[in-house]
């Protein structure tokens, strides 16, 4: 019996041993159809709506390969450093679930689709993950439990997913601790959402990630047995599933037991891993090349066009910022955590002309305004464009920083430019020193006393008397015009 996570051993005692971590991530690819038949990959359709007898894997039906999922699984390889083989082979994974009518994945075993990659990710400083393969394969359909009114007697089955393309990103065990794993993790899905791979949203299942993981005493060189925490779903679950992982298997070494290789899930209540089943091996799965599909032939120039037509990726991006906008490693990492932000991030500053300025108003105003709207950067009603020219009125003196805060808000709510409600609300600043004279005049006429304390050398008083121009400009004046025109009348 697994210990709870009251029983776990303390700190001290898991800091004698060092954790092994390998990734398993699922990532389903952005096509508009399946990747052996044409039906819908579209989320949300009512159940068992976006089927066909290839799908449901009737008797007599044939798959056949979709062009478009090899592509953007040969984007996601090479994003990853990969190397593509000129020659990769289907074959049948063979296994029994409900929600699997065919009773096979079409995936790839011993010919995958791409290998030897890797990733770099920074935790305590910079540090390379290995990349096994990147395989591609089918999905199954989903079997659903909770939600019908005898949820407590029936198991019921949407075969919508089945056929949805997926590729599998195999890690090499080269992570040691929860913290490594998260980030590989978020460079992954940076990595894949930059190359237009996939959305990665996890909560449509576009994202799914298994974690192999065993421990050894620090020094050792062979690994300890390892389990597999299969089917977590958030960053949040991963890294509380991995720590939870780490602790149970050393609290049991500690107390003499011996690591089980089993399948376990995490329970995000009890906040522990649970034993599923023994861990199967690759025989149990029967592999044999899938006899209704060729071999995938690669050429040089069919992958030399997709890299071709490669983005700029993450880790690449995140360099250009900080040699080419100045900005401080934060800020570059806070940008480029999403494309649609770094997009918005250069269209900004482009038009404002001040990088830093425009990281600022994204990372701040604009990141707290789209949260409490519940809107993401695509939805935002401030285009790049009407920001950039927020900050060019700001920096030209039409309007200071308070007032730019208060033009921006009714740009959030209106869509408006802030041109336009600059001049709707009567908010350009008077920089003509003739225009201000006579405010000038009419505040020094009025507080004599104030002007007194100034010819007699009390400087400080100047400030009360740009405050009375202000307020008789309502707020429209230029203060650096009006300090100007003061000290001119003043003598």
């Amino acid at each position: 019996m697994s210990p709870s996570v009251a029983e776990l051993a303390p700190p001290e005692v898991i800091s004698k041993y060092e954790p092994v971590i390998g990734l398993e991530v699922h990532v389903q690819l952005a096509t508009a159809t399946k990747i052996y038949c044409s039906c819908p990959t579209s989320f949300g359709a009512p159940p068992n709506t976006n089927v066909c007898p290839v799908c449901l894997g009737l008797p007599g039906a044939l798959p056949v390969l979709n062009r478009a999922a090899v592509e953007m699984a040969m984007r996601a390889a090479i994003a990853l450093n990969c190397r593509i083989r000129p020659v990769s082979r289907l074959a049948r994974k063979n296994y029994f679930y409900p929600d699997l009518p065919k009773g096979y994945q079409i995936s790839q075993y011993d010919e995958p689709l791409a290998e030897q990659g890797w990733v770099d990710i920074s935790v305590n400083g910079a540090k390379r993950i290995g990349i096994t393969r990147v395989h591609m394969e089918d999905d199954a359909g989903k079997s659903m439990h909770e939600g019908f009114r005898d949820s407590d007697r029936y198991s019921y089955v949407d075969l919508n997913r089945c056929g949805t393309p997926l590729i599998e990103i195999v890690s090499e065990p080269d992570m040691r601790s929860s913290d490594e794993a998260y980030a590989y993790l978020t460079e992954l899905k940076q990595v894949m959402q930059f190359v237009e791979v996939s959305a990665c949203d996890m909560e449509k299942g576009q994202l799914r990630c298994d974690a192999n993981v065993s421990v050894r005493l620090k020094g050792a060189e062979k690994f300890g047995t390892k389990a597999e925490v299969k089917n977590l779903n958030s960053f949040r679950f991963l890294k509380m599933a991995l720590d939870y992982e780490i602790a149970r298997q050393v609290t049991i070494l500690e107390a003499g037991g011996k690591i089980e290789q089993e399948t376990r899930l995490y329970d995000a209540a009890s906040g522990e891993t649970i034993s599923m089943r023994s861990k199967e091996s690759a025989h149990d799965y029967r592999y044999f090349p899938e006899p209704d599909l060729v071999p995938l032939r690669i050429s040089a120039s069919w992958r030399d066009r997709v890299r071709d037509g490669m983005p700029e990726l993450p880790a690449q991006k995140r360099a250009r910022f900080i040699v080419d906008y100045k900005l401080p490693e934060y800020d570059a990492n806070w940008l480029t955590a999403d494309r649609g932000v770094s997009e918005y991030f250069e269209g900004t500053a482009a038009i404002a002309g001040d990088p830093k300025v425009a990281a600022n108003w994204i990372m701040g105003d604009l990141a707290a305004s789209l949260k409490a709207a519940g809107k993401t950067i695509s939805e935002s009603p401030v285009t790049a464009k009407n920001l950039g020219e927020l900050i060019q009125s700001t920096h030209a003196g039409d309007i200071n920083r308070q007032q730019a805060k208060e033009v921006f808000a009714k740009m959030f709510a209106t869509g408006d430019a802030a041109s336009v409600i600059i001049e709707r609300e009567g908010l350009k600043q008077i920089r003509d020193a003739g225009a201000l004279e006579k405010i000038v005049d009419d505040v020094i006429a009025s507080n004599a006393k104030q002007v007194e304390q100034y010819r007699g050398g009390k400087t400080a008083v100047l400030g009360f008397l740009v405050g009375q121009v202000m307020k008789a400009s309502r707020g429209q004046a230029n203060p650096a015009t009006v300090n100007e025109v003061l000290r001119k009348k003043l003598g």
